[in-house]
């Protein structure tokens, strides 16, 4: 499983938020998802070399090095 859970986590709250009517969450949920299965992708692939600031952008990396 390793951290497929969170993709599971945020279609349990898209869930709540469908059925409560809330349109705008749904769509960030759906965004959220893609986001997270292909971080979740990414990391399994390379595994071995991934970091954390690999997943920070470039000028946000170079801000926290200063």
């Amino acid at each position: 499983m390793g951290q497929d859970w969170i993709i599971d986590v945020l279609a349990d709250i898209r869930s709540f938020a469908e059925q409560n009517e809330m349109p705008l969450l749904c769509a960030q949920l759906d965004e959220a998802m893609i986001i997270a299965a292909v971080e979740v992708a990414a990391r399994r692939r390379y595994s071995a070399s991934w970091s954390a600031q690999d997943s920070v952008p470039s000028d946000a990396a170079r801000k926290d090095r200063q």
